[in-house]
């Protein structure tokens, strides 16, 4: 499409071209004015047949062959490329469309992620990076940087909008708009829409957070607030943030802290930490267990169960880590 729009741009300079030269050339030659020099140019380069508004000198019939040569082809040219353009612009609108839509029916568990802005970006990032299932719901997004994300153009606040964006089917949702009143309105509509969806909401000013988790969100984190105690701890604990960030970083192949749901019926359920061998075969620090009742047990002991519900927060490498999910999940 870019390489259609630029050979547009050239015909249209090179039709400007040969207008200008054409009723420079009528009006050196025959002497004619302006405006009749102007009209047998076009007439002529159009093909329209008209008769000639003078007649013309053996010269002015010379130029008015070359002309016809040189003008007639680019308009022809012209015309075919803007007919392309429109006709590729239309056919890639409907069938981007129909992808889109058919790509969003096949979405289900997936997460909507309002708001592709900086934090918008990193997000997806990150969803990306552990292959959840997402979709991108902005107004207006000039291209993308990654391609193979799902993008539905709209306002995020609309019931419509969420609605086509498959909330119904979601398992959670992103807010990151701009400002708190957006995502509060996103909030309000995808838990009215949806009300077993998990929502994560961002709050830029003091106070909103009460508000959007009165609305329905799950959880609300306030960037500005984790970016102080960010700088704070870098100063105080330079150490210890380090570490949490080399643990929790996408794509590190050392080292990764996970939360993992134990099911029903595991390999792990009714074992304790040091019957199930997680430390001693794996390698793996259980750093807390949070149990079904929303309780957190911190640093667990070895003597501890491990029982169904149990989210196990667990450091290790990313290998270990897969065996153990295996292990959490697959029925003994």
């Amino acid at each position: 499409m870019e390489e259609l729009k630029k050979r547009l741009i050239f015909s249209l300079v090179f039709i400007t071209f040969i207008i200008t030269v054409g009723s420079a050339g009528y009006m050196l030659i025959e002497g004619w004015g302006c405006l009749d020099s102007l009209y047998m140019t076009i007439i002529t380069i159009a093909s329209v047949g008209y008769k000639e508004i003078h007649e013309l000198s053996p010269n002015g019939r010379i130029f008015t062959i070359i002309l016809i040569i040189s003008g007639v082809g680019t308009v022809a040219y012209t015309l075919a490329t803007i007919a392309k353009i429109i006709l590729e612009g239309e056919l890639q609108e409907i069938f981007g469309r129909e992808r889109l839509e058919k790509k969003i029916r096949e979405l289900k568990d997936h997460y909507i992620v309002c708001g592709y802005g900086r934090m918008g970006k990193i997000i997806c990032r990150e969803l990306k990076e552990k292959d959840i299932k997402f979709i991108i719901v902005e107004k207006k997004i000039e291209n993308p940087e990654d391609k193979d994300i799902i993008i539905f153009e709209g306002d995020a606040t609309k019931d419509d909008v969420l609605r086509e964006a498959g909330i119904e089917k979601a398992k959670g949702l992103i807010s990151v708009l701009p400002t708190d009143a957006e995502n509060l309105f996103v909030v309000l509509s995808a838990r009215e829409l949806n009300p077993n969806l998990f929502i994560v909401a961002r709050a830029g000013e003091e106070g909103s957070e009460q508000k959007l988790m009165r609305a329905g969100a799950d959880r609300v984190v306030s960037p500005y607030h984790i970016g102080g105690l960010r700088i704070a701890h870098t100063v105080l604990k330079p150490a210890v943030v380090d570490f949490i960030e080399f643990a929790t970083k996408s794509g590190n192949i050392d080292l990764q802290m996970e939360e993992l749901t134990v099911q029903e019926g595991s390999k792990l359920s009714g074992l304790t930490l040091d019957e199930c061998g997680i430390g001693r075969e794996l390698g793996i620090i259980v750093v807390a267990i949070k149990k079904i009742t929303g309780d957190m047990k911190f640093n667990p002991t070895f003597r501890t169960t491990i029982k169904a519900g149990d989210t196990l927060i667990a450091l290790g490498e990313i290998s270990k880590l897969k065996m153990l999910e295996d292990m959490a999940t697959v029925k003994g």
